[in-house]
C-alpha cells in the first residue's frame, strides 16, 4: 500500500503539489480563526446557583435553602452528580451535567427546574443562575487607581459606570467587583426604645418599606394639555428616614429617630482586597464567556478600557493587574521560534551530511505543512490554542524533522547503492566484450 502511494505521488506530481498547497492554504486560514488561549479548559461542564439570604447561620442556610434546592435539581437529565456548599447568608449549588451536554442547554434545564421550584424556599429568597463561564474564565484582573478618593465612591464608580460599559464587551459574560465599601442606609434599632412604645422590629421594617416607592395615577386633560399624576416617595437622605412616622400613640408620632439611629455606611464585608501591601483597592475581574476567543476579548476588553477611561473622575485610571494576554503572546511567540529554529537546525543537517539542497528544502517544506494541517484538527475538534497543544505541536516538529531526515538519508543511500550496482554492471559488460 505504501509502495502504490510513493508510485502514484512520484507519477502525479502535480496533484501532490496542488494537495499541499491546498492544505496549507486551509491551514492558515485554520490558525487565523483559532481559539487562542492560554491555560487549556479542562473544568466540568457545570451550572452554579448561587442563592443569598444574608443574616441566616450556614445550618439555616443549609435546611431551608441548599436542601430544597438540590433535591429538586437531581432529576435532570444528563447530570452526574450535584454538589453544594452552605455558608453564612449564601448558598452554592453546582450541577455537574455530562461534558458532551450544551452549557446552554444545560442552563436551560437548571432554569426550568428553578422555576417550578414554588414555595420550597423561604419568602423573598429567589436563587439565581452564576454567569455563563467557566472555571478558567477569568482572563483579566484590574483596579481603579484614584489617590485620596474614598472606597466607597470608587466602588459607586465600579459599579455604577465601569462595570455597565465593560460587560457590553462582545464575549464578557460578568464583570465582577471585589474591594471597597457599597453604600447603605443602616438603622441600629434601641431594644429598650421599642419595648418603652410597645413596637417590634416588623413595624420598623413595614414603616420604611411603605414609604420608600413610587405611585403611579391617572392621566387627566386640561386646556388641551395632558397630565401624568404621580407620586415620588424614594427616600433620599438620612433625615427622610429618621422623620419617617412608625406608628400615633395619643395623637403623637413616632418617628424612626425615637427608637433607632440612622447612618450611612458599607455593607458587613467578610474581607478585603489588598494589592502588593499597599493598602486596600477596588476593581473587577473580566469573566470570559464559555467558548469564546480569550485572545481577541482581552484585545476588545482594553480598547474598551481606553474609551471608559475618558469618563472617569479626574485622577482615577485602570491598573492592570493580571492580563493572560500577555502569556498568551508568549505561547505564540515560542511556538514560532520553535520553528524557525527547527528550519534553520535541519537544513544545517541534510545540507552538511547530505550536501544536497534539493533534500534540505523538501524537509523545510514539510514543518509548515505539517503544524497547518495540525490547527485544521484542532478547530475541528473545538480545541483552543493554549499551552498544552502549542508544546504538543513544537514536540512534533522534531518527530517531523526526524523522519524527513531519515527518509532523505535513506533515499541518498538507496540511490547510492544503486548507482555502484549500475556501475558494476556496466564495468561487468566491458569486461566480457573485451
Amino acid at each position: 500500500m505504501v509502495e502504490k502511494l510513493i508510485a502514484f505521488s512520484l507519477r502525479n506530481r502535480f496533484l501532490v503539489l496542488l494537495f499541499a498547497t491546498g492544505i496549507f492554504v486551509w491551514g492558515i486560514y485554520a490558525v487565523r480563526t483559532s481559539k487562542i488561549d492560554a491555560i487549556p479548559d479542562l473544568s466540568e461542564n457545570q451550572v452554579i446557583v448561587f442563592t443569598e439570604w444574608m443574616g441566616r447561620s450556614p445550618q439555616i442556610i443549609e435546611d431551608q435553602v441548599t436542601y430544597p434546592l438540590v433535591t429538586n435539581l437531581q432529576g435532570i437529565p444528563k447530570v452526574n452528580y450535584v454538589r453544594a456548599t452552605s455558608m453564612f447568608g449564601m448558598s452554592f449549588v453546582y450541577v455537574i451535567f455530562e461534558d458532551d451536554v450544551d452549557v446552554y442547554w444545560a442552563r436551560s434545564r437548571v432554569l426550568e427546574r428553578l422555576n417550578s421550584i414554588g414555595n420550597a424556599l423561604p419568602e423573598g429568597v429567589t436563587p439565581t443562575m452564576g454567569p455563563d463561564g467557566t472555571g478558567v474564565g477569568h482572563v483579566l484582573w484590574y483596579t481603579l487607581e484614584a489617590p485620596g478618593m474614598d472606597l466607597g465612591e470608587q466602588r459607586a464608580v465600579q459599579d455604577w459606570y465601569v462595570k455597565f460599559a465593560l460587560q457590553n464587551v462582545p464575549g464578557v459574560s460578568e464583570i465582577a467587583s471585589f474591594g471597597g465599601f457599597q453604600k447603605q442606609y443602616q438603622i441600629s434599632i434601641d431594644p429598650n426604645k421599642l419595648t418603652y412604645y410597645n413596637l417590634g422590629i416588623q413595624d420598623v421594617m413595614r414603616a420604611v418599606q411603605s414609604n420608600n416607592n413610587e405611585a403611579g395615577g391617572r392621566k387627566f386633560e386640561m386646556s388641551g394639555i395632558g397630565y401624568i399624576i404621580k407620586t415620588t416617595g424614594y427616600l433620599q437622605s438620612i433625615e427622610q428616614i429618621e422623620n419617617l412616622a412608625i406608628r400615633t400613640q395619643n395623637s403623637i408620632p413616632v418617628r424612626v429617630r425615637d427608637v433607632a439611629t440612622v447612618q450611612m455606611a458599607g455593607e458587613s464585608r467578610l474581607g478585603i482586597f489588598d494589592y502588593n501591601g499597599e493598602g486596600e483597592v477596588v476593581g473587577g475581574i473580566v469573566v470570559l464567556r464559555y467558548g469564546e476567543n480569550a485572545d481577541e476579548v482581552i484585545k476588545r476588553v482594553k480598547m474598551k478600557m481606553a474609551e471608559v477611561s475618558k469618563g472617569l473622575p479626574e485622577g482615577m485610571k485602570f491598573n492592570i493587574v493580571y492580563d493572560r494576554g500577555e502569556l498568551i503572546e508568549e505561547s505564540i511567540s515560542s511556538i514560532k521560534t520553535t520553528l524557525i529554529e527547527e528550519m534553520i537546525v535541519v537544513s544545517l543537517i541534510v545540507i552538511i551530511f547530505l550536501f544536497h539542497w534539493r533534500s534540505a528544502v523538501s524537509i523545510i517544506i514539510q514543518i509548515p505543512i505539517t503544524i497547518a494541517a495540525s490547527f485544521i484538527i484542532l478547530n475541528a475538534f473545538d480545541i483552543s490554542s493554549n499551552i498544552m497543544s502549542l508544546t504538543g505541536i513544537a514536540l512534533a516538529i522534531g518527530v517531523i524533522v526526524d523522519n524527513g531526515i531519515i527518509m532523505a538519508e535513506n533515499a541518498y543511500k538507496n540511490l547510492a547503492v544503486r548507482q555502484a550496482e549500475l556501475t558494476e554492471l556496466r564495468k561487468g559488460g566491458e569486461d566480457h566484450v573485451e
